[in-house]
């Protein structure tokens, strides 16, 4: 399965793409979509979307998994992140792609071990659970995590429901 994950933002959005392979994660790539600062919010809007596009495109994901928003002190950042989100999953969702959320407490909880996470433990973690020589950027690494996380949260439970017999059609 090659899963891409999604880190949000309205002036860089983050992307990583991996695949699973048995129960391990191969990194294939990341990098960031950067928007001009000076840009309206439409125009960078519309860069995202379009950068998305040809991601999928290129490296042909079976899911999406994007960060949720996080409420911050400034509403007018925090409506701003969420219109960038938007961007995201109205692209990938046009791809066809099935889109799962997580939010930034279960990935650093998901890729760290605890939620309350620097940003550089992140960075630390995915390059050694991708075997990575050099550190991806950070909104990059913060995308890798979230495509971890869907791995890792996703192998979870299909052991869990695995580990359950089957009754009548139905987990007992």
């Amino acid at each position: 399965m090659r899963i891409l994950g999604i880190d949000p933002g309205s002036r860089t959005t983050g992307f990583g793409v991996i695949d699973i392979v048995g129960k391990d994660s191969v990194y294939i790539a990341s990098g960031c979509i950067r928007t001009p600062p000076n840009a309206a919010l439409p125009r960078r809007l519309h860069i995202i979307a379009e950068d998305i596009f040809e991601i999928v495109k290129r490296y042909q994901p079976q899911v999406a998994a994007i960060e949720q928003v996080f409420v911050n002190v400034n509403p007018s950042s925090t409506l701003m992140l969420g219109q960038a989100r938007g961007a995201a999953i109205a692209a990938l969702t046009l791809n066809g792609l099935s889109v799962f959320e997580y939010s930034a407490l279960q990935v650093k909880q998901a890729v760290v071990g605890k939620g309350k996470a620097a940003k550089q433990q992140v960075q630390h973690m995915v390059m050694q659970m991708l075997k990575l020589s050099e550190k991806p950027q950070a909104d990059a690494a913060d995308a890798l995590a979230v495509a971890l996380t869907h791995h890792l949260r996703n192998h979870l439970m299909m052991k869990n429901l695995g580990a359950r017999k089957v009754k009548g059609g139905r987990f007992v």
